[in-house]
């Protein structure tokens, strides 16, 4: 019985012109990123004199559309013949072809042509298009107009050499070696067409796809063959074998017309210099949480990344891929099990970031006019950090963080910073983790009961393509030049938690496991969320006994928070207020600076901009902040004394200042740390123990005047309102007025305080009431 046959109604060769049309014709103004370039530098006001506001940037829609728009006609070009010049030149090694623009040039075919659906064949039978895709691209490729150097590939010699010494048409059809890869398809409109792993079905066989997913693991790229060479030993033809599935029998016997006349059947040998072997990766990706059904495990697809788009996706990044869904049979012991079953996998022909690194990361007009608009005022800090958002500063100096510094000698100090809030339970301490997360471009967020110590670091395991032992990186490794966000923290077993004191002041890991010795980077900044021994703060045992960290743990911090939940008529009016009215209308209630705050991509721009500035600190700062450290370290000698202690003060603790110090100028994009950062810096230490001191002083006098007495002895023991002179108990008044107005207090109280306190003989003043300085200072310290 003879096997039926099926002739597909499609006009291959039709197909093929309108293809080889399209390269030849097709005409764009400008590229999607000169265009963005463009409309950034129009959005930049270069004339100092005058403020950038959104008038100004009406006038210059309106005044230089004509302008655009000239210039764009000057800049009309063939799109892809300029491409197919790139790859003659050796200057690319692949084509993008974009079906939204096949797809408008197949709007202006004549009617004729309007039945061959180029579009929609690609995107039911993608892998068949892209040979017919790439013979048009062989059609159509131009004369290369640069010469071989010694900078190009070794296959780009071999092929010039070739092309030199073969004169005919038959020995020139060599040319199927072409150094470009096939042209690759995607579709410029990815977010509305993606899928779901789980929606992945099998009508999709042979389609181009998008699918939406996170990645979970990334293998090592290794080189796969796509054409063999060989050499034949007797008449020294060159005889090629392109390869395009997994396994392939290599060529013995010459085919050339030489042995075929002479019937010697010549030997081939394989010539790996002139083979071509293009990188491969294999992805693993896995749907999203808010994809998964209830009751469902997360599904996860492989994916096959070639050329190009190998090394473009890291563990952990959400990413969207378009490819082909195609089935591929099961190979060795697994063919016997599986039968008839194949196995399914994507061959990625695009790939798309949804968070791109802070290298990576540009900024738009828009938000370049916003920052110029508000950076003038002095209250970036305010308007950068997330509204009713405890110690939200402090988490905003944790995404700039400082400057790492690489020694002469190889010694690496970081400028990372480590927070750790520990407070009773219902301090939204996990929201605040959730939502640094979110605007981090790398944010790792785990639990710590979840992790173990392996999970943390690395692991070493088996993989399944090359059959060795590989390590798979934990969440630290993960979060590499991002944060790691730690809920539960003290919920984790000791072992565990050893694990990342190497990681909090190193930044590295050292793996010695399975015959590996090796060290990891993990340069990342750690947020920890921790609750107090017996979960809520006891006020009968010192706040040491309550933290229940080890010390060498401790210290590794850089900003520690005590959030304690004290009962407040008027916070907790404010809570309650905002809770209701969030369920009531699901969003969050207006504030004041509600019309000029920032969104988090803007953030997340900002931040990037921040974090291209290296600030340094001058030596006038330096010796201020030496003085503030010396002035902690006596501080904590008094407490221990009283049994009133917090934490310890290392010289750690002086390296956080500056790293704070460094942020706070990143911030301000400025080159160099002045003595106001050193303030702020000191006062964010001090505000982590402001619940605590707080809660010391239930019983004391809340009066204005003790208040005030209250804050200005806490600048002096910080030293955050020192002279800065050779007298180190002397205090600016200015500086402390400052601070005293910041608080909410009014000249009059502040003036009465001062008064009160000096008829006392606590202080006195000096300098025409310039300075203010303790009486028996130094015994007090002391004592």
């Amino acid at each position: 019985m003879a096997l039926l046959q099926y002739h597909a109604p499609v006009d291959y060769a039709a197909q093929l012109d309108g293809f080889k049309d399209f390269l030849k014709h097709f005409k764009t103004m400008q590229s999607t990123d000169e265009a963005a370039a463009t409309e950034a530098l129009e959005g930049l006001n270069i004339d100092g004199n005058r403020t950038s506001d959104e008038y100004d940037m009406m006038d210059d829609i309106e005044g230089g559309a004509q302008t655009r728009s000239a210039r764009k006609q000057r800049q009309v070009k063939l799109k892809y013949m300029d491409m197919l010049l790139d790859v003659a030149n050796r200057d690319s090694t692949h084509i993008l072809i974009e079906l939204d623009d096949l797809e408008t040039f197949e709007k202006s075919f004549p009617e004729e042509q309007q039945t061959l659906k180029l579009v929609e064949s690609i995107q039911k039978n993608t892998k068949r298009y892209i040979d017919v895709f790439s013979q048009a691209v062989d059609a159509m490729m131009p004369a290369g107009t640069k010469d071989i150097s010694f900078k190009d590939d070794v296959l780009d010699v071999i092929m010039s050499q070739r092309d030199k010494r073969n004169e005919t048409i038959e020995t020139a059809a060599e040319a199927d070696m072409d150094a470009a890869d096939a042209a690759s398809l995607s579709s410029s409109d990815l977010a509305g067409k993606a899928l779901a792993v789980r929606n992945v079905r099998g009508e999709h066989l042979g389609s181009l796809i998008t699918v939406r997913g996170i990645t979970t693991r990334v293998s090592d790229v290794k080189p796969a063959v796509q054409i063999n060479a060989y050499t034949c030993d007797r008449c020294g033809s060159e005889v090629f074998q392109p390869v395009v599935t997994k396994q392939f029998t290599p060529l013995t016997e010459c085919l050339s017309e030489d042995c075929k006349k002479n019937n010697s059947k010549g030997q081939l040998f394989l010539s790996t210099r002139a083979s071509k072997f293009v990188p491969f990766q294999e992805v693993k990706i896995q749907e999203m949480a808010d994809q998964v059904p209830v009751g469902h495990i997360p599904r996860t697809l492989t994916v096959h990344c070639h050329g190009a788009l190998t090394r473009t996706v890291n563990p952990g990044d959400l990413v969207d891929i378009a490819g082909i869904f195609l089935p591929t049979p099961y190979t060795g012991f697994r063919a016997i099990r599986a039968g008839l079953l194949t196995d399914t996998y994507l061959e990625a022909q695009h790939i798309t970031q949804h968070k791109k690194s802070y290298q990576d990361m540009g900024m738009d007009a828009r938000t370049l006019r916003k920052i110029e608009q508000y950076q003038n005022s002095g209250n970036m800090y305010e308007f950068l950090s997330p509204p009713l958002l405890p110690r939200s500063s402090a988490l905003l100096l944790l995404l700039i963080g400082g400057v790492t510094k690489e020694m002469g000698d190889g010694m690496h100090i970081r400028g990372d910073i480590n927070i750790c809030l520990m407070g009773d339970p219902g301090v939204a301490k996990s929201q605040l983790l959730r939502y640094i997360t979110k605007v981090a471009p790398r944010g790792v967020y785990t639990t710590g009961r979840g992790s173990s110590g392996v999970g943390l670091t690395a692991a070493v395991m088996r993989d399944p393509v090359t059959d060795e032992m590989v390590l798979e990186g934990g969440a630290l490794v993960l979060a590499d030049n991002g944060i790691c966000c730690i809920d539960e923290f003290d919920k984790m077993e000791d072992s565990d938690r050893t694990a990342i004191h190497e990681v909090m002041e190193q930044q590295t890991i050292s793996i010695s496991k399975a015959g590996i010795n090796t060290t990891l980077n993990a340069r990342t900044s750690i947020l920890a969320a921790a609750n107090p021994l017996y979960g809520r703060y006891n006020p009968r045992i010192s706040p040491v006994e309550n933290i229940n960290l080890p010390a060498a743990l401790l210290s590794r911090f850089d900003v520690m928070f005590l959030l304690l939940d004290t009962p407040s008529r008027d916070t907790d009016e404010e809570l309650a207020n905002h809770v209701t009215y969030v369920h009531m209308h699901n969003k969050h209630p207006e504030t004041e600076d509600s019309g000029i705050m920032f969104t988090p991509h803007e953030v997340r721009q900002y931040i990037a901009k921040a974090r291209t500035f290296r600030p340094i600190v001058p030596s006038s700062v330096s010796e201020y902040m030496v003085g503030a450290y010396v002035a902690m370290r006596k501080r904590q000698k008094k407490d221990e004394a009283k049994k009133q202690q917090f934490s310890h003060v290392t010289p750690r603790t002086l390296l956080g200042i500056v790293r704070l110090s460094q942020a706070l100028a990143r911030l301000r994009f400025s080159e160099e740390v002045v003595r106001e950062d050193v303030d702020e810096a000191l006062r964010i230490i001090e505000v982590s123990r402001s619940s605590l001191d707080n809660d010391r002083e239930a019983g004391a006098d809340h009066t204005p005047t003790s208040k005030i007495y209250t804050l200005i002895r806490n600048l002096w023991e910080s030293g955050a309102a020192a002279v800065g002179d050779d007298d180190e108990n002397a205090m600016s008044i200015r500086r402390i007025r400052e601070r005293v107005l910041a608080k909410g207090f009014t000249e009059d109280q502040l003036t009465t305080a001062i008064h009160e306190y000096a008829e006392m003989n606590v202080w006195q003043t000096s300098d025409n009431g310039a300075r203010l300085m303790f009486v028996n200072a130094d015994d007090e310290m002391m004592g």
